[in-house]
């Protein structure tokens, strides 16, 4: 899941990114109002966590302007001014929680967790190719009746892969996209980590594969499993 910190301090900007990270999100941050608000109204993201306290824009500025523009983006406000009048200010104009600072990362965590549940029941949290299940809140994933444990690299991966099922992926727009950085054509970095998702997910014996290599292009997360492992780009 995608996740916009709208944050001025940079220490604790880079705290809540690390801790998401860590958590298997994929983090942006602003450290201004006004840029903050020009990433939500340009992105898609699954939650938003915003400071009030911002330079060129203050927080409940940015809120007001997301609502009125018809951003639904739950919202988690956060602020060291944790007055009533403040916390009532927030919701009012559209807030969906509001967390006081000084806060621990578990309770972040937690409050994140929450919203997400909370209000988007209708839209899915699980990402699913054939039997293979991906809970995109809890980051577990699930195939042939257990839990699968993956790293958070490996959930990045596959979470890219499934959102993007039964497309052509290069492996230049995989390495932006999930180690976001420009593609190394002599790097092996996708090829290791795809072998590690096929040992964790596919078959044992390789049979009817999910992961399909693309030669000579990249890799397509099927639908339905593929009859051979490898595929000749037409």
């Amino acid at each position: 899941m995608k996740i916009l910190v709208i944050e001025d301090e940079r220490k604790v900007a880079s705290f809540i990114k690390s801790g998401l990270e860590e958590e298997r999100y994929s983090v942006e941050v602003a450290n201004d109002g006004i840029t903050g608000i020009e990433l939500a109204m340009n992105n898609q993201y699954d939650a938003i966590l915003l400071d009030v306290m911002l330079p060129g824009k203050d927080g409940f500025t940015v809120l007001s302007e997301l609502r009125t523009a018809g951003i639904t983006t739950p919202i988690l406000m956060l602020t060291a001014r944790g007055t009533t009048e403040d916390r009532v200010q927030g919701l009012d104009l559209g807030a969906d929680d509001y967390l006081p600072k000084p806060f621990s990362f578990q309770e972040l965590a937690a409050r994140l967790r929450s919203i997400l549940r909370r209000l988007s029941p209708e839209k899915t949290t699980k990402l699913q190719c054939a039997d293979l299940v991906l809970d995109t809140v809890s980051h577990f994933a699930f195939r042939f009746g257990k839990e699968i444990e993956l790293t958070t690299k490996e959930y990045s991966l596959l979470e890219y892969l499934m959102r993007n099922k039964n497309k052509i992926l290069s492996r230049s727009t995989i390495t932006q996209h999930v180690w976001k950085h420009n593609f190394d054509p002599e790097s092996n970095i996708i090829d290791v980590y795809i072998k590690r998702l096929r040992t964790k997910i596919e078959n044992e014996d390789g049979s009817k594969p999910l992961i399909q290599s693309i030669r000579g292009v990249g890799y397509r997360m099927r639908d339905t499993p593929a009859d051979d492992l490898v595929e000749v780009s037409e």
